[in-house]
């Protein structure tokens, strides 16, 4: 499993125009195929009268899905460079739609391999990344004279508190890098003289 993975910052959409055609990249995060695909179409939807709406999206930390649509451009001259752009900035979970208004002027297969591979890096910069790290998900259960105090030293130490249950005890969730598991448990154990259980569950990915 990859330890982190770089996304899009938030769905936007960056327009550019070369050689009279105006070439719309809308570009989102997409957690799930069916998400880029519903984001495929909503686009579609906003530009019915658009020449071509070609798209391209890779989901999963490993890219393990990814697909692509030169929808009615000569083949391999859309989706493809779209596809390699979002590959070679190493994007993952993400969906970019290039909408293109034709201008009358024909840009020929390699014209048109550069123009929709620039409009997905420009959109890119335009609308920033971000890395998202994985971590392990934990949960402390502490007595409640102790849970403020680990609470607030869980925060100082940087580490995610990500809920709070209260019971009998109290439940912390909290996400921690694996590298960080045993030292925690140490830590935890030192601090609470004991008395704190850690349980760990399964992984996710957090902002870095």
């Amino acid at each position: 499993m990859q330890e982190q993975y770089r996304t899009v910052a938030r769905e936007g959409v960056h327009e550019t125009e070369i050689n009279r055609s105006r070439f719309i990249c809308a570009l989102a995060p997409a957690a799930t195929e069916q998400e880029a695909q519903e984001f495929v179409a909503r686009i579609r939807k906003e530009h019915p009268a658009a020449t071509h709406n070609c798209f391209a999206y890779v989901i999963g930390a490993d890219a393990s899905v990814q697909k692509a649509s030169d929808d009615g451009e000569p083949g391999g001259t859309a989706g493809v460079p779209m596809l390699q752009m979002l590959m070679r900035r190493e994007i993952r979970y993400a969906v970019a739609v290039v909408t293109r208004y034709y201008g009358g002027v024909k840009l020929g297969a390699g014209g048109l391999i550069r123009a929709y591979g620039r409009v997905v890096g420009e959109a890119l910069d335009e609308l920033g990344t971000l890395t998202r790290l994985r971590f392990r998900l934990a949960t402390v259960t502490v007595d409640h004279q102790r849970a403020g105090k680990i609470q607030n030293d869980l925060r100082s130490t940087g580490r995610a508190v990500r809920d709070v249950r209260y019971g009998e005890a109290v439940a912390i969730e909290i996400g921690l890098p694996e590298s960080d598991v045993e030292p925690f448990r140490a830590w935890l154990a030192d601090t609470t003289a004991g008395t704190a259980v850690l349980e760990l569950g399964g992984e996710a990915y957090g902002d870095a």
